[in-house]
């Protein structure tokens, strides 16, 4: 265990930091998740309803830095592509 102030300032501001990246995360994948199960479902209403809440979950964890934006535009094409094939 750390020793030094400065050094116990840092485990707690690591531990505040892994929370908030997990809770983005978390966030983020349950959201693909979440309307990967609804395309696979044939749900056509459900899936057009749940897209741009993905789109947008995606793009705020590219804002927070859990994502990488390359990676996010993929998730986002792939799962355009799902959604439009549906149609």
């Amino acid at each position: 265990m750390a020793n030094h102030a400065s050094a116990l300032k840092r485990v707690r501001q690591t531990r505040r930091r892994t929370a908030r990246n997990r809770a983005n995360t978390h966030r983020v994948r349950t959201a693909i998740k979440q309307l990967r199960a609804v395309v696979a479902s044939r749900d056509k209403a459900g899936a057009h309803a749940l897209l741009p809440a993905t789109m947008a979950a995606i793009d705020k964890a590219i804002q927070k830095g859990v994502l990488h934006h390359r990676a996010a535009d993929r998730y986002k094409s792939k799962l355009s592509i799902a959604v439009n094939r549906m149609a």
